[in-house]
C-alpha cells in the first residue's frame, strides 16, 4: 500500500499542469481577431472564481519551474501582449475589481512614439502598481527573419528603454506573433530574463523550459473548459529543426514516452492524421508541401496533450 500511494503521489506530480493565458484587446469590437469584450472577460473571471482556480502572478509559476517543483493544476496566470490601451481603458478595471494579477507586455516603439492605439509611460507606471509589466520588443518585427544581430540590437534598445522610462527591469520576455526558432531563443537568453513565452498551446508544468513557456490564446467567445484541457506532451523534437528550403516537409520524427503506441500528427493547411509509434520513436515520411509562411506540426496522443513545432518560411 505504501509503494502504491507514493506512485500515485509521484503520477500526480508529474501530471500537475498550470495554464497562462494571453490576452490582447479588451472591449475593442474593431479588431475582432484579438479582442475579448468585457462581458466575456468577466464571465471568464468568474467562471476560475466559480471553479477552484486561484490567478497567481507569472513569476509564481515560473520560480516553481525553476525549482522544479510541483505547479498546482488549479494555478492560472495572465498575459496582456502588445499593451493596446483598450487594456488600459477597459481591461484594467475588470482585473482591479477580481484583484487579479496580470503580466502586461509592452511593445515599446509603439509606446515611445506615441502610437494612438497604444498606452503611454504613464498608463504603464500606474498599471504596474496592479501586475508585472514585462518585454515584447522594440520594433515588433517578425523575429525569425532578422539576423542575430539586428535581433540582440532590437532588444537591447527595448530594455534600455524600458528600463529609463520605468525604473525597474523587465523580468520577461514573449516574442512577437509569437514567432521563434532555437536561434531566435538563445539570442533574447542572453539578456537574463528570468523567462521568456511562446504562443502555444500546452500548459505549464515543473518539467517545462522556462525559456520556453506554453501560453494559451484567449479571444472572441471562449470555451474555458476546453482551453483548460490542454497539457503539454513531453517530447523531443530530432526533425524537423527549421522550415525546409523548398518548402517539403520530407519527415517528422519526435521521442516520446514509449507507453504511447499511436499518436496523431497536425499540420497547418492539412489536419490531423493517425500515425504509429514505435519503442517511444515517431518516424514518419510525410513529403508534404507546407501551405503557408507560418505552419504548425504538432503530436498528440488526444487533441488536447499537445507537443508542437512552429516552421517559420
Amino acid at each position: 500500500m505504501k509503494y502504491f500511494l507514493l506512485l500515485c503521489l509521484s503520477y500526480l506530480y508529474l501530471s500537475a499542469n498550470a495554464h497562462v493565458f494571453v490576452y490582447h484587446r479588451f472591449g475593442d469590437d474593431r479588431h475582432q481577431s484579438t479582442n475579448t469584450t468585457l462581458k466575456e472577460l468577466e464571465k471568464e473571471f468568474i467562471y476560475f472564481k466559480e471553479n477552484g482556480y486561484i490567478v497567481v502572478p507569472m513569476m509564481d509559476i515560473v520560480n516553481k519551474v525553476k525549482n522544479k517543483e510541483e505547479v498546482p493544476s488549479n494555478w492560472v496566470a495572465f498575459n496582456i501582449d502588445d499593451s493596446y490601451k483598450s487594456f488600459y481603458e477597459n481591461g484594467l478595471p475588470l482585473f482591479k475589481k477580481y484583484n487579479y494579477p496580470f503580466t502586461l507586455f509592452v511593445y515599446v516603439e509603439a509606446t515611445e512614439k506615441k502610437y494612438s492605439d497604444f498606452m503611454t509611460w504613464e498608463q504603464i507606471k500606474e498599471a504596474s502598481k496592479y501586475g508585472e509589466i514585462s518585454l515584447h520588443s522594440y520594433a515588433h518585427k517578425h523575429l525569425t527573419h532578422l539576423s542575430n544581430k539586428e535581433i540582440f540590437d532590437d532588444t537591447k534598445k527595448s530594455y534600455e528603454m524600458f528600463v529609463n522610462k520605468l525604473g525597474f527591469k523587465p523580468l520577461g520576455y514573449v516574442y512577437p506573433y509569437g514567432e521563434y526558432d532555437q536561434r531566435v531563443k538563445e539570442e533574447i537568453k542572453k539578456f537574463n530574463f528570468e523567462y521568456i513565452a511562446n504562443q502555444s498551446s500546452g500548459s505549464v508544468n515543473s518539467k517545462s523550459d522556462v525559456f520556453d513557456l506554453n501560453r494559451v490564446a484567449l479571444v472572441g467567445n471562449v470555451n474555458l473548459k476546453q482551453k483548460l484541457k490542454y497539457k503539454t506532451l513531453e517530447a523531443t523534437w530530432i526533425e524537423p529543426k527549421q522550415y525546409p528550403k523548398d518548402g517539403i516537409l520530407k519527415r517528422v520524427k519526435v521521442k516520446v514516452n514509449p507507453k504511447y503506441k499511436k499518436m496523431k500528427l497536425y499540420l497547418s493547411g492539412h489536419g490531423w492524421k493517425d500515425i504509429k509509434v514505435k519503442d517511444g520513436i515517431i518516424d514518419v515520411n510525410l513529403n508534404k508541401k507546407l501551405k503557408l509562411s507560418r505552419n504548425r506540426v504538432a503530436i498528440s496522443p488526444d487533441y488536447y496533450t499537445i507537443s508542437s513545432k512552429l516552421l517559420i518560411k
